[in-house]
């Protein structure tokens, strides 16, 4: 039993009309996986004898469209399928033709395991596998995802949700995996909650796999491609290699803290910036200046105003000793700046380096003052190269005119200075 080539390229044309009984895909949505074959014309002079619906007879006509595989079975076994464009035959009597496409040659392998040997029965379908990209597939963690970030040093925590797409890569192994019996159609949700759960668990352990690299929890959004290939990584076997199909993209919409990680956070952030002097001490103006302003505006009274105002400038002692800390501090900074200059060097920028280029604006060090060119390249400033030991060139040369000079050209005929 099998199908052979009878019309390449025209579906649905006046030549594929002319058969008794044309069968081809239901209607097929952007998130249907498997569609049964339907009549789309039946003719009291088919072979079809027993009346029933969507039974492929012998000499029945299937229509294949692009992006769809189309299934023959026999009583749930596979006996042939076709992944081109094209118009087919059904002869019961005929061998297995398995027209590929573009499909991998691991489709014929597939094939192989599961073909049907015994004699054909009566009982014939045709079912189409949906071969475009299955998109907008919704996920979401339950629970927050644990996430070590390097840079805060801590454990937090994140909530994830988006979209994932998939693509069916060999079908005959979707079908038979993946498809309920006796089902005439697929879609995402039919199937895809055991497959939502193991989505979450590969993602959660895709989102470790990027702590791991030392990549910080606020750049997670900017991941996706390295997400979407850690998730592939991770559901390579369990799903392409046992079920036929793979992910294509996975798109984040939403990636947030949970509330104890915000605080942390924002806590650590804080905390960072009020070890700075210079801030810590605007922080404690600006907090006594606003304590004074809520003071003045006491709605007691003058009198009371006055009080709270007069409470307030007694506290200015415990103040000023913040104040003067801040201050030692700030001037302990301006003085560890030169002794930082000392050990590397300023450029013109402003900045200070202590590489071979500035970090700020990429200018080259400065050569120190008193420096030489070795001839083999490498600058000196003793009498000797650091590099090979070739003695300091002396300041002095005599030219050939009798000439004393310290350039590179003498200054009496202009002959260059002999290396």
């Amino acid at each position: 039993m099998g199908i052979i080539k009878a019309v390449a390229g025209a579906v649905g044309g006046g030549l594929a009309d002319s058969w008794l009984e044309v069968l081809e895909a239901d209607n097929m949505g952007g998130t249907t996986l498997m569609a049964s074959g339907v009549k789309v014309r039946k003719d009291k002079r088919s072979s079809n004898t027993k009346g029933t619906d969507n039974i492929v007879s012998n000499g029945s006509v299937i229509h294949v469209y692009p992006n769809q595989m189309m299934i023959l079975t026999d009583n749930g076994r596979i006996v042939d399928y076709s992944a081109e464009e094209g118009t087919y035959e059904v002869y019961l009597s005929s061998a297995p033709s398995m027209f590929n496409g573009e499909l991998k040659d691991a489709v014929k392998e597939t094939f192989g395991r599961i073909k049907y040997g015994g004699t054909p029965s009566s009982a014939q379908h045709v079912f189409f596998i949906n071969l475009q990209e299955i998109k907008g597939i919704k996920f979401g963690t339950v629970n927050p995802i644990n996430y070590f970030d390097n840079f805060y040093n801590a454990e937090l925590f994140l909530r994830c949700h988006g979209t994932y797409s998939i693509k069916i890569t060999d079908p005959l192994k979707f079908y038979t995996e993946c498809c309920p019996r006796n089902a005439d159609r697929v879609e995402v949700n039919d199937i895809f909650t055991q497959y939502r759960s193991e989505f979450l668990m590969a993602l959660q352990s895709a989102i470790n796999k990027m702590a791991q690299d030392g990549k910080r929890i606020s750049f997670a959004m900017s991941q996706t491609p390295d997400l979407a290939k850690h998730l592939n990584d991770s559901l390579d076997e369990e799903w392409h290699n046992t079920r036929g199909f793979e992910i294509v993209s996975v798109a984040i919409t939403n990636l947030d803290y949970d509330e104890d990680s915000k605080k942390l956070i924002n806590m650590r952030n804080k905390g960072a910036m009020l070890s700075d002097p210079t801030i810590r001490e605007g922080f404690v103006q600006g907090s006594v200046a606003a304590g004074l302003e809520a003071a003045g505006s006491n709605t007691a009274g003058a009198g009371q105003a006055y009080m709270a105002m007069g409470m307030g400038m007694q506290n200015m002692g415990a103040v000023s000793g913040f104040s003067a800390t801040n201050a030692q501090q700030m001037a302990a900074q301006q003085q560890a700046a030169p002794a930082a200059a000392a050990n590397g060097w300023n450029c013109s920028c402003g900045t200070v380096n202590t590489g071979k280029f500035c970090s700020q604006c990429g200018s080259p060090k400065p050569a120190p003052a008193g420096s030489w060119k070795c001839s083999c390249g490498a600058e000196n400033t003793g009498k000797f190269c650091s590099e090979c030991g070739s003695p300091k060139p002396s300041a002095d040369w005599t030219c050939q005119c009798g000439a004393t000079n310290t350039g590179k050209f003498c200054s009496q005929c202009g002959a260059k200075r002999p290396e």
